[in-house]
């Protein structure tokens, strides 16, 4: 079965992206194409990266990297819940990507920002930082407003029409989840950058559709 982490991109005392991230989850459990599991990064308690050693060469020293990496490695694509934070993605979701290298490439990704308009650059910058990674994302993105999608008692409260969005996103992350797995089996990534296998110069970042 298709493994899909739901990525709770903030740790924020009482931020939105938990209650988000649960939304995503109870629509998509009610598909039976992929299994899916919210991940929050707060509970991995990752300081800012203290690995010695650059995260290509795969040698992870710390035990918290090692229980990261080992998470992110059993998972087939991602779907990344973030704020918009200054035009950018918060510095906790940064962190926790910069981590790890070989256990996202070749993986497939999709977003659901949120932000006063949508956290769309948020996610931009995402679809810039996960090329890095060796990872395709989705052309489909879901854009929830803090001005629209939250109630007048500050409950998070989406439009119908997001329920959309969020199916065409989930359908295109499926569909590239199945595709890439064949991919990352008959050529493994490198924890090291292998360049027999073009490094980064060579695989170029491509959002999908």
């Amino acid at each position: 079965m298709t493994r899909i982490a739901i990525v709770v991109g903030s740790t924020r005392p009482g931020r939105y992206a938990e209650v988000v991230a649960q939304w995503v989850h109870a629509h998509a459990s009610k598909r039976d194409d992929a299994e899916f599991t919210v991940l929050d990064i707060a509970d991995f308690g990752l300081p800012l990266l203290d690995e010695p050693v650059p995260p290509m060469a795969g040698e992870y020293r710390q035990p918290h990297t090692q229980a990261w990496a080992a998470t992110i490695a059993s998972f087939d694509g991602f779907v990344f819940v973030t704020p918009e934070y200054n035009n950018s993605v918060s510095g906790a979701l940064k962190n926790a990507l910069d981590y790890l290298y070989a256990e996202w490439n070749d993986k497939a990704a999709g977003f659901v920002g949120y932000g006063a308009q949508g956290g769309v650059r948020a996610v931009q910058q995402l679809r810039v930082i996960l090329g890095e990674l060796r990872m395709a994302d989705v052309r489909a993105t879901v854009a929830l407003s803090l001005d629209d999608d939250v109630d007048e008692h500050g409950r998070f409260a989406p439009r119908v029409h997001h329920e959309d969005a969020l199916t065409e996103t989930l359908d295109q992350l499926i569909a590239w989840a199945v595709a890439l797995r064949a991919l990352r089996v008959s050529h493994p990534a490198s924890p090291a950058g292998d360049t027999t296998r073009g490094g980064t110069a060579e695989y170029a970042h491509a959002s999908v559709s």
